[in-house]
């Protein structure tokens, strides 16, 4: 084992995989120069030609009978080897639980919770992953997530966690400046505030409250609910927000509620999704621990 060249037989095997030498560079992040040497090393320490005269074959580049059966080799060992070493980096506590939500989400409504979490199961490790895609749940150690719009998803096991509802919120000294407006027919000379989520957008507002005149087309679109907020509470104008994510801005003063309790209800608007099998104990505490935090807000 101490006189293999390991260096140049990864090299090797990349090549033949990659269908040539300045693939294999590419793909390693060195000169092509580099690649030649190791191969050229490899072909004298072995004694046998690897590689057909350049320009051999369509590609430049092609392996010799002996070179494709050694590739092939060194090749399906790394990847044995990579599993194996994928599988002792990813061995976790029976008590580690990783869970997936949007950037917004986990900022505003899950981040604030973490630590009652910890008083309650003070053993769980929760991490958090920011990902807002059902199809990699499962990949990458992601054990559950909650996802936010119109579930349920296929080949997943999916529980509606909690409802929401949409109101327009504005920074205090915009309220102020624009005489303490309190009927939606105001709206129409203010600067709105647009979230790109599609389940968040004034449309629904205009359809239940108005006004009918209510111009959609202007004001600036943010790429998130989190990013929508805070331009709220900078006085950039009056945005319709998510109050699962604004209540305690509202409830602090950093944002004013002006219509008073004129919403627009969203059911069943945040979802607990996890792989369609038994979760470990760790994660199913998890989850319900997540739905008692739901009940009481």
């Amino acid at each position: 084992m101490k006189d293999l060249p390991l260096n140049a037989l990864r090299v090797f095997a990349l090549a033949c995989a990659k269908g040539g030498v300045r693939s294999a560079a590419r793909e390693l992040g060195i000169a092509h120069s580099s690649v030649s040497r190791h191969l050229a090393e490899l072909e004298k320490w072995l004694g046998v030609p690897l590689s057909r005269e350049k320009g051999a074959g369509r590609r430049g580049w092609t392996p010799t009978p002996q070179g494709e059966a050694l590739g092939k080799a060194v090749l399906a060992g790394l990847l044995e080897v990579e599993a194996a070493t994928q599988a002792v980096r990813e061995a976790r506590s029976p008590f580690a639980v990783t869970i997936s939500a949007a950037p917004s989400f986990a900022a505003r409504w899950l981040l604030p919770r973490l630590p009652a979490l910890e008083r309650a199961h003070p053993r769980i490790e929760l991490s958090v992953l920011i990902n807002q895609r059902t199809e990699d749940l499962g990949a990458g150690g992601i054990d559950l997530a909650v996802r936010m719009g119109a579930g349920p998803w296929p080949d997943l096991h999916c529980e509606a966690l909690m409802d929401d509802a949409l109101y327009p919120v504005m920074s205090p000294e915009v309220w102020d400046k624009a005489g303490r407006p309190s009927r939606p027919q105001a709206l129409s000379s203010m600067r709105l505030l647009h979230d790109r989520d599609p389940h968040a957008g004034w449309e629904r507002w205009r359809e239940r409250f108005g006004p009918a005149s209510l111009n959609l087309q202007r004001g600036p679109r943010f790429a998130s609910s989190e990013l929508l907020l805070r331009a709220a509470a900078q006085g950039q104008g009056v945005a319709l927000a998510r109050h699962r994510l604004a209540a305690d801005d509202v409830a602090t003063g950093l944002l004013a509620r002006p219509f008073g309790e004129r919403e627009v209800r969203v059911e069943r608007a945040y979802w607990i999704v996890w792989p369609d099998r038994a979760p470990r104990d760790a994660v199913a505490t998890t989850i319900a621990w997540l739905k008692d935090q739901a009940r009481r807000s």
